[in-house]
């Protein structure tokens, strides 16, 4: 059975875990392993994570398969009806379970309760991602895509993809 418990403070290390895992095997044949480590400590040190929660509004949420942490989500408004989908990531042990079309329900059904009202949810994903046909079966349409500096000589080489939330 899958759960979905939003995230606190007290799952920082959990989160931080499970994105050593996650985030390397999505990208491992995307980007290099030194771009990987560099995002990987800006996106991910527990130090970033907790500053993602305690001063940049993000809202993660964590799936459990079967009491097992199976992947995570996060969320973060960027303007009056605009949200940004930051993160999701399921495990590579429990993809093809149905968990990310969970965290990414999960999401879209916290935006709708928080902002009470129709707004839009975006997100970036690379390029050369294949979760790009997943996105697209949630829903999601290309809007646009560039090319964005993370810092240490590297970039995002990312579509926008949005999907409108009634």
């Amino acid at each position: 059975m899958i759960t979905i418990k939003k995230a606190t403070k007290e799952d920082i290390k959990l989160i931080n875990e499970m994105a050593w895992v996650a985030f390397p095997a999505t990208y491992k044949d995307i980007l290099s392993k030194e771009q990987i480590d560099y995002m990987m400590d800006w996106m991910y040190s527990p130090e970033n994570i907790n500053k993602q929660m305690t001063e940049e509004g993000h809202i993660y949420y964590i799936a459990y398969l079967d009491g097992e942490a199976a992947g995570y989500v996060s969320i973060q408004r960027e303007g009056e009806d605009l949200f940004h989908l930051q993160k999701i990531y399921v495990l590579p042990k429990h993809q093809k379970e149905h968990i990310g079309k969970f965290l990414f329900n999960k999401a879209m059904e916290a935006i709708k309760e928080i902002n009470g009202k129709p707004c839009r949810m975006e997100l970036n994903v690379n390029r050369n991602n294949p979760a790009l046909g997943f996105y697209l079966h949630m829903g999601m349409k290309k809007v646009s895509e560039g090319d964005f500096d993370i810092g240490g000589g590297y970039f995002m080489n990312d579509y926008i993809m949005g999907i409108n939330i009634e």
